[in-house]
């Protein structure tokens, strides 16, 4: 039982520094356990072989080592991998690791020009869009700092065996809404961004929200550089209060996100994405396309076009490859910069909205 041991990978490097003097060690000692939980990604006391026993019998008494467990990969055809993991408490959640190839990974020997995580901040969510899977499982479980960080540890060391390369990009596109467990991302996003980590720049780190308003302020006023994209999928009221609850609150509607982007582009002086998966005869209009062109002027911006992955027991249908270029024409002749994100590992149900883990199936 853990409930009364300090979890050390809660602290930060200061904290342990802390500890350690507590323990009667030196500051120094607190650096080392540091590295080792973050920079070695040591899961017991005994493979920290460094630091003295007595130290290390000390901490075994009152505190533990939070860890993910994996359990299962599934490859895809186009290499994208997914991992589910299990917490302390036994709930699953899933990673996807997205390689990207100048010769679209048809040579196994072709290291990846870039490698992206899609990490998780939850187990299950609490928004219910009608057309994501992981929303049909509600919300479960807040992961931790440690518990997202350590997705983006473990894919570096995958992304090194199977592709040649380090992570270059991670994305909050997982399970989860990041910005209902806003305070645990942003510390998660810390230890990534940490020159004495992974070092990843914060303008590699995507954190992708519904439309959280409040949250949206809260992420502007931190100063944190990561960049922002927002789940949009329809471009009036009417339209994305259909599939999305989120959006049938006053202070979360339309209206309450345009404010709230307004005031993060003001303070962030960040470039917003718009995600917006295209559904066959839903959102897919000309029409749609002009909505969606005032939304993009609200703040500086550009649209990332999604083609829907379906899943299994909901009505939406991708849209075809003719609707889709006209709406992008449409876009474009609009003065947006527009974007289309092609579907990868698709075969694996680990492509966007797919995402369920055992939990789900």
């Amino acid at each position: 039982m853990t409930e009364n041991l300090i979890d050390l990978k809660r602290l930060r490097a200061e904290e342990l520094e802390a500890l350690a003097l507590s323990l009667g060690e030196s500051a120094y000692r607190g650096r080392q356990l540091f590295d080792w939980l973050f920079r070695q990604g040591a899961t017991s006391f005994e493979q920290m072989g460094n630091l003295p026993i007595a130290f290390r019998e000390s901490l075994r008494r009152q505190s533990w080592i939070r860890t993910i467990s994996l359990t299962t990969r599934q490859a895809s055809r186009d290499r994208t991998e997914k991992s589910v993991y299990v917490l302390p408490s036994g709930k699953a959640f899933e990673t996807v690791i997205i390689p990207d190839f100048a010769d679209g990974g048809t040579s196994s020997n072709e290291p990846a020009r870039r490698v992206t995580v899609c990490v998780s901040s939850q187990v299950g969510c609490a928004m219910a869009c009608s057309f994501c899977a992981t929303g049909r499982m509600g919300f479960i479980e807040n992961l931790s700092a440690s518990d997202i960080y350590d997705q983006v540890f473990h894919a570096n060391a995958r992304s090194l065996e199977l592709f040649g390369r380090e992570v270059s990009n991670v994305v909050f596109m997982g399970m989860g809404e990041p910005l209902l467990n806003f305070d645990e991302v942003l510390r998660s996003v810390e230890l990534l961004t940490s020159p004495r980590l992974l070092n990843l720049s914060s303008r590699r780190i995507t954190i992708s929200t519904v439309g959280i308003a409040g949250r949206i302020r809260d992420l502007a006023d931190s100063k944190v550089q990561a960049n922002l994209a927002v789940s949009l999928h329809a471009p009036t009221d009417p339209k994305r209060s259909s599939i999305m609850p989120v959006n049938r609150k006053r202070r979360t509607d339309l209206s309450a996100l345009r404010e709230a982007l307004e005031y993060y582009a003001q303070h962030s002086e960040r470039l917003v994405t718009y995600e917006y998966c295209m559904f066959a005869g839903f959102n897919d209009s000309i029409d749609d396309a002009i909505n969606l062109a005032e939304v993009a002027r609200w703040v500086p911006s550009k649209v990332n076009l999604i083609m829907y992955n379906e899943v299994p027991g909901l009505d939406f249908r991708r849209t075809t490859e003719s609707t889709l270029n006209a709406f992008v024409r449409a876009l474009v002749d609009s003065g947006v910069t527009v974007t289309v994100r092609r579907s990868r590992g698709q075969d694996i149900a680990a492509a966007c909205g797919q995402l369920a883990g055992p939990q789900g199936n």
